[in-house]
């Protein structure tokens, strides 16, 4: 009787620890096979390191010049100053600056006027109404410069009052002012008179009035103008 129940003790105790050993293993398994375990994705530092950003051990800007910077002198005792709203004032002032080897300075005005023509029209006789003087964006050093080519179109017979704000802020006097206009067809109405009004120390040259369609090719104009007046390069 006792050898039957240390028989059945021994069985018993065999099954225990085979059964053990059995769920061990499953385990382990299982582990194995859940995602985001370590033994199934490559390591986030080797990730992180592919995908960094390489900064360039070169600067990409050259360095600053030792030398200190100095502001252009003139290379001109003529300065061609004008103003243009359709480009055919400023075809014209080109071609004397390229004439004549000028310096040139646009007249810009610091709130820019519409692109509307009909728009324009209304805006232009309301400043001459108001006698406004718009506001030039940039200003230019005119004190070594002996002549001044000044060019602009006409405006309900008169400068556009953006060149009068220009000839009030500027001093001319002593130097020699060539004016020139682009117009439809009313040439420079009374503008001469109001320049020589406004600059009363300056010489007024006889002036150059071109219409739109000679405007855009005044290569002859400009040369026989600059000859009679004797400005010619």
């Amino acid at each position: 009787m006792k050898k039957l129940i240390a028989i059945l003790t021994v069985c018993v105790m065999t099954f225990t620890l085979t059964a053990c050993s059995g769920n061990g293993n499953s385990s382990a398994e299982s582990a194995s096979s859940v995602p985001g375990t370590s033994s199934v994705l490559e390591p986030q530092s080797s990730s992180t390191a592919s995908q960094a950003p390489v900064e360039s051990s070169q600067p990409e800007t050259s360095e600053p010049s030792s030398e200190p910077s100095q502001e252009p002198e003139n290379s001109s005792d003529a300065l061609v100053v004008y103003f243009s709203w359709s480009g055919n004032t400023e075809s014209v002032a080109n071609e004397i600056q390229a004439q004549t080897g000028a310096d040139i300075f646009e007249i810009v005005p610091a709130e820019p006027y519409t692109d509307d023509y009909n728009t324009l029209l209304d805006i232009a006789q309301q400043e001459q109404a108001d006698d406004a003087r718009p506001a030039i964006a940039d200003t230019v050093d005119v004190s070594g410069y002996e002549t001044i080519f000044l060019g602009y179109p006409n405006w309900w017979g008169d400068m556009p009052m953006i060149v009068y704000t220009f000839l009030d802020d500027y001093d001319l006097s002593g130097k020699t002012i060539a004016p020139f206009v682009t117009s439809g067809g009313s040439g420079f109405s009374n503008t001469i008179s109001a320049i020589e009004e406004l600059e009363p120390d300056a010489e007024v040259a006889d002036g150059l009035s071109l219409g739109s369609s000679q405007a855009s090719n005044p290569g002859d104009a400009v040369s026989e103008w600059l000859s009679s007046i004797g400005l010619a390069a």
